[in-house]
C-alpha cells in the first residue's frame, strides 16, 4: 500500500526537495495534504501534480486565487492557519514539517498528536517548546526524525550506540556570508549580501540567519533538546565545506562523523524512508578531490548568538520561545532596514533581559497557550527595541 504522506511548507527548499524525492517514486506515495504561503502557483501545480487531498494557503486572502488555480482539479481548498493544523492532524503515516518560523509550532504538535512519523525540520518546535513537542510524540507513540541536516548526522551517528557513552557532540557551521569580513565592517553588511550563501541555496531568512549564525544557534538549542545532552557536551565548528555535518565523541575518544554533500535531499531522504537506506540521486563525494577539510573555532565576537543561545539554555523553562521570537523580530527589522545586521544580535539580547519581567509566565507549565503567549510578548519586546533605535 502506498505511504500516506504530508508535507507542510511545500512550497520552501525543504518541501520542494521533498517534493522532488516523492515525484520520483509516486506510486509508492498517497498525497494527503500540501501546504504553503504564497507561492500559490507553485502550491497548485504541486497539488495537481502529486493528486494531493487538500492545498492549503496560510494567507486568508490567497484562498480564492487558489481556488482559482485548482479549479476542476478535485484538490480540495483552504486557507489560514487553523486550516494548516486541521491538515497535520489528519491521518497520515510521514508528515513533514517545513513551514519556517514558530507558525510551525502548532501545526507540528497536531501532526506529533496523530501518531506515525514526523520528519521535523522547523526548528522552532524544539526551541520554543521542546518539551512540549517530545512528550506528545511520546504519549501518541509518533516518532520524531531530525530533518537538518546537522541533527540527521548526529541521529545517523547514534545508530546502534548508548546515549550514555556519549561525550560531547559537534555540529558545524559553514559561517555563512560573512566568515571572512572584517569584524569591524559587518554592520555595514547589506540585505542582498547577507542574502547570498556561499554553501547553500536556501531562502532569504534561513540565509541571512547562516551568516549571523542565528540559524546555528537555533540548532544549538535543538541538539540540547532532541537528544537530551547538556549545554557543556554541545560545540560548534566552522567547516566552510559544508560536507561535514556533525560529529559524535564518544567516552572512549573515538569521534563518529557524518560526511556527505551539501544537499538537504539526503537528511530528507533518510528520514523519507527510515530505517532504511536508499539511493538518493546526490553527489558522490570525491575526497581525493577536495583534499582537505577546514575547521576553525566560532569567534563570539562575529557570532554573538552562539552565546546568546547558552544564555537561553542556561536560563531554561520557555525561554527558548523568547529567544526565537526576539530572533524571528529581529529580522524582520533588519529586513526592512530598520537596524543593521549587527543590531539583530543586540535586540534579542535585550528582548531576553526585557523578558525578565515576565519570568512567572516564562518558568509555568509548557503548554502551547503558554509558549505562544511568551512568543507574543517577547516579539512586543523586540520591536520597541527596534522601534527605539529606528526612531
Amino acid at each position: 500500500m502506498p505511504r500516506k504522506v504530508s508535507i507542510l511548507g511545500a512550497t520552501g527548499s525543504i518541501g520542494q526537495n521533498t517534493i522532488d524525492l516523492i515525484r520520483r517514486d509516486p506510486d509508492a506515495y498517497d498525497v494527503v495534504a500540501l501546504t504553503g504561503a504564497g507561492n500559490i502557483a507553485q502550491l497548485a501545480a504541486d497539488a495537481i501534480a502529486l493528486d494531493a487531498k487538500i492545498s492549503v494557503t496560510a494567507h486568508d486572502h490567497l484562498l480564492g486565487d487558489l481556488r482559482d488555480a485548482l479549479a476542476g482539479s478535485g484538490v480540495e481548498v483552504a486557507a489560514g492557519a487553523q486550516a494548516i493544523t486541521e491538515c497535520a492532524s489528519r491521518p497520515s503515516d510521514w508528515i513533514m514539517s517545513a513551514i519556517v518560523g514558530a507558525a510551525g509550532l502548532a501545526p507540528g504538535l497536531a501532526a506529533a498528536a496523530q501518531g506515525g512519523t514526523l520528519a521535523l525540520a522547523n526548528k522552532e518546535s524544539l526551541v520554543c517548546a521542546g518539551a512540549l513537542m517530545l512528550q506528545t510524540a511520546s504519549d501518541n507513540n509518533a516518532q520524531i526524525l531530525p530533518v537538518d541536516s546537522e541533527h540527521s548526522a548526529i541521529f545517523q551517528a547514534l545508530i546502534g550506540e548508548d546515549i550514555a557513552t556519549v561525550e560531547r557532540v559537534i555540529i558545524t557551521a559553514s559561517g555563512g556570508a560573512f566568515r571572512n569580513w572584517p569584524i569591524e565592517k559587518l554592520a555595514q553588511a547589506t540585505l542582498d549580501q547577507a542574502s547570498s550563501h556561499p554553501n547553500w541555496d536556501m531562502g532569504q531568512r534561513i540565509t541571512i540567519d547562516s551568516a549571523s549564525m542565528f540559524n546555528k544557534a537555533m540548532e544549538v538549542i535543538e541538539t540540547k533538546e532532541f537528544f537530551d545532552v547538556t549545554a557543556d557536551q554541545i560545540e560548534v565548528l566552522v567547516h566552510p565545506q559544508s560536507m561535514i555535518h556533525a560529529l559524535v565523541g564518544f567516552v572512549d575518544g573515538a569521534l563518529m562523523a557524518h560526511v556527505g554533500p551539501p544537499d538537504m535531499r539526503h537528511a530528507i531522504g533518510f528520514a523519507l524512508h527510515h530505517p532504511n537506506r536508499v539511493h538518493l540521486p546526490v553527489e558522490r563525494l570525491d575526497l581525493a578531490a577536495i583534499g582537505q577539510f577546514e575547521f576553525r573555532a566560532p569567534d563570539d565576537r562575529r557570532w554573538p548568538a552562539l552565546s546568546l543561545a547558552r544564555q537561553t539554555m542556561a536560563a531554561g523553562g520557555m525561554t527558548g520561545a523568547v529567544f526565537n521570537a526576539a530572533k524571528e523580530t529581529a529580522l524582520d527589522g533588519f529586513i526592512a532596514g530598520q537596524i543593521n545586521f549587527v543590531q539583530m544580535a543586540e535586540i534579542v539580547e535585550q528582548t531576553l533581559d526585557d523578558m525578565t519581567e515576565h519570568s512567572g509566565l516564562i518558568h509555568d507549565t509548557m503548554t502551547l497557550d503558554n509558549v505562544l503567549q511568551v512568543d507574543h510578548l517577547a516579539r512586543k519586546a523586540a520591536q520597541a527595541a527596534i522601534n527605539k533605535r529606528a526612531g
